[in-house]
């Protein structure tokens, strides 16, 4: 046998072999570190993932509460809608997919990119549907569900829109829905980019009551995304329904009392404080903004010169001319100005080198404080605030609620304005002076108030002085906010100059007198424009340059009382314009006057439509039973050639 040796310089290297063992423990320990690394540090995230490919979560939306007025008709609703709805987390290519939605909607291009863009910024979670187009007509949903099988990711997908039935009665109490914006998002939690929300009225003041929580539901799925089992997770929680105070018929009434005239009604519950209707005009209707808002409908509402989207209750204030009279003799009293106590009225007033007017040029002679509010006469209210001074008005205007909100449920409420020294110094870096207590006297100058307010403070006259929120829910109980510093003597002194404006013929209310009921009012014309020393007629001035028509009143008839405040703009006189508007909604009060047709656009057929039980009759006290016993107020006949426009109230300074 021949055995053949190697030589040493055959042997393979011994450094190479070294290596690599050191490259093999090197790998295994890489791979000892990795799986420690997946199993232990990070075994528990892992796992979530893991889990969360098997399982698939979607949200179901939660049915958004009904509101209805107090007797049971609806006023907010939903209806069914359908929208396409994007899920990223099965979409491989998103470009592509958003394409082909643009061009089945119409939906921009860039809009699609900025909302998904938006989803991913907001946290939008990739399981969850963002939608991308809303409201899609019901012929559009069978011809895409046919084509969306092959563009993963996209959906049809149902949900519920607001529908408002009664349109454009309620625009401005209800407000209305639209998509969330980037705001609204970070500001309610589970709110995500193609929610809806509330925007205005109830609809953003209840947001958290009516919109509900949302659902979930869990689904087994197989590693190409294929469902394999339905668990259900959680359950949406509907919306509360709400119910107003309101009456949709009575509201439907004063809207057309309205005539088409810009303005508002008021019809409150002095007792209570609760609203029963609350109209503003022109209005719109808010169905526009729950679905698709054109560029037309916008642009129309948006530069419309009578500005429908204001709600003139509570957000537009107003010079309230003679009918601030009420607050002026109220404060006279309590800084013990006798109600007995005369100023002779000349026509005219004088301040130095200017002269305030009254409203009938030849005057009205002897004055005294009753007959200062039934005949409104400016001098009375003149020579007295001089004589008292602004700072005196401006506190106790203050303490009967003006110049601050009224609390009502509502968005965007107003204030008013009450001036003052302070006020006029902080607004404007002047001084008060002296004439601007003058034209603050009869509510002209720089006072302002809402509808609202005055309907609040007439109320007080009649309920104890109770300052009393406005209520819109059916539910909430009386809220007192303050009391106006009168006593019961003064309220009732007050409510009987009311009566007479209204009963005594040279009232500037006698439009409002009916034969089995006690009313009471007090009329104003707040001027708009200087028109120097020619008094133009209305008919023949210009729309903008017209006064604003006030009236301010409160009725009883068995056990029903009520404070009905009307005012119009640019209307006019308060005792020709205003007036007959509060008459046809009393006449609508107390003789059940129902409109002709009432536009409830098939609700009573969908079932949603309840009877509320009959209110519990309330009481009269006993401001209401001495109202009854009044005397008539027969005063000196100091009437001049301009008597025969008695019907005219106060024209301003």
């Amino acid at each position: 046998m021949q055995i053949n040796i190697e030589s040493e310089s055959s042997q393979p290297p011994k450094h190479g072999l070294i290596l690599l063992q050191v490259l093999m423990a090197l790998l295994f320990v890489v791979m000892v570190f990795r799986l420690w690394h997946l199993q232990i540090l990070q075994g528990e995230h892992n796992a979530q993932r893991a889990n969360a490919n098997r399982w698939r979560e979607q949200q179901i939306y939660a049915n958004r509460g009904l509101v209805l007025d107090a007797r049971g008709v609806i006023l907010a609703a939903n209806r069914p809608s359908y929208a396409v709805a994007l899920t990223s987390e099965d979409c491989p290519d998103i470009p592509s997919t958003l394409a082909k939605v643009s061009q089945w909607t119409g939906e921009p291009m860039s809009k699609l990119e900025r909302l998904y863009r938006q989803s991913r910024e907001e946290g939008l979670p990739k399981f969850s549907p963002l939608i991308l187009a809303h409201d899609i007509k019901f012929e559009q949903v069978a011809r895409l569900e046919s084509q969306v099988m092959n563009w993963p990711g996209l959906s049809i997908i149902a949900q519920q829109r607001r529908f408002y039935p009664q349109g454009d009665i309620f625009a401005h109490v209800l407000g209305y829905v639209a998509l969330a914006n980037a705001r609204e998002v970070e500001s309610y939690a589970g709110l995500y980019r193609g929610d809806s929300v509330g925007k205005q009225g109830i609809e953003l003041k209840l947001e958290n009551s009516l919109r509900g929580v949302k659902g979930r539901v869990v689904q087994e799925v197989d590693a190409l995304g294929r469902p394999l089992a339905r668990d259900s997770k959680a359950p949406p929680v509907g919306g509360r329904d709400v119910r107003l105070s309101l009456d949709a018929d009575l509201q439907l009434f004063a809207m057309r009392a309205m005539a088409g005239n810009a303005g508002s009604i008021v019809v409150m519950d002095p007792d209570t404080g609760r609203i029963l209707a609350l109209t503003t005009s022109p209005s719109y209707d808010n169905n526009l903004f729950t679905g698709r808002l054109s560029a037309k409908d916008w642009g129309r509402l948006r530069d419309d010169e009578r500005h429908p989207l204001q709600n003139r209750a509570i957000q537009s204030v107003y010079p309230p001319g003679s009918i601030w009279k009420l607050v002026m003799a109220a404060m006279f009293m309590r800084e013990g100005i006798g109600r007995d106590e005369t100023v002779t009225c000349t026509g005219e007033f004088r301040l130095g080198n200017r002269v305030f007017r009254c409203w009938r040029a030849g005057g009205h002679g002897r004055v005294n404080m009753l007959r200062s509010l039934v005949e409104s006469c400016d001098v009375y209210y003149y020579q007295m605030a001089d004589r008292l001074g602004i700072d005196k008005l401006t506190e106790f205007a203050a303490a009967a609620g003006f110049g601050r909100l009224t609390g009502i449920d509502l968005p965007s409420e107003k204030p008013g304005v009450v001036p003052g020294r302070e006020w006029k110094r902080r607004m404007r870096g002047e001084a008060w002076q002296r004439g601007e207590t003058i034209n603050a006297s009869i509510g002209q100058g720089y006072t302002l108030t809402t509808p609202v307010q005055m309907a609040v403070y007439v109320s007080s006259l009649l309920n104890g002085g109770r300052l009393l929120k406005p209520l819109l829910l059916e539910e909430e109980n009386p809220v007192e906010r303050g009391r106006v510093p009168s006593t019961e003597a003064e309220r009732i002194f007050l409510l009987k100059a009311m009566r007479e404006v209204v009963e005594n013929r040279q009232g500037t209310a006698r439009r409002l007198k009916m034969d089995d009921a006690v009313i009471g009012a007090k009329t104003g014309t707040a001027q708009v424009v200087a028109l120097g020393d020619t008094r133009l007629r209305t008919e023949d001035m210009l729309y903008q340059h017209r006064d604003h028509a006030w009236v301010a009143t409160w009725g009883m008839k068995g056990d029903k009382r009520y404070v009905v405040v009307v005012m119009l703009e640019h209307g006019g006189g308060g005792g020709a314009s205003a007036a007959p508007v509060a008459a046809a909604v009393y006449a609508y009060l107390f003789k059940n006057k129902k409109p002709e047709s009432v536009p409830w656009r098939n609700v009573a057929a969908s079932g949603y439509i309840t009877q509320s039980d009959p209110a519990e009759a309330r009481g009269l006290d006993e401001i209401i039973r001495a109202s009854k016993q009044w005397e008539p107020f027969v005063g000196p006949d100091h009437r001049s050639a301009e008597s025969a426009r008695r019907d005219k109230d106060d024209a301003g300074s």
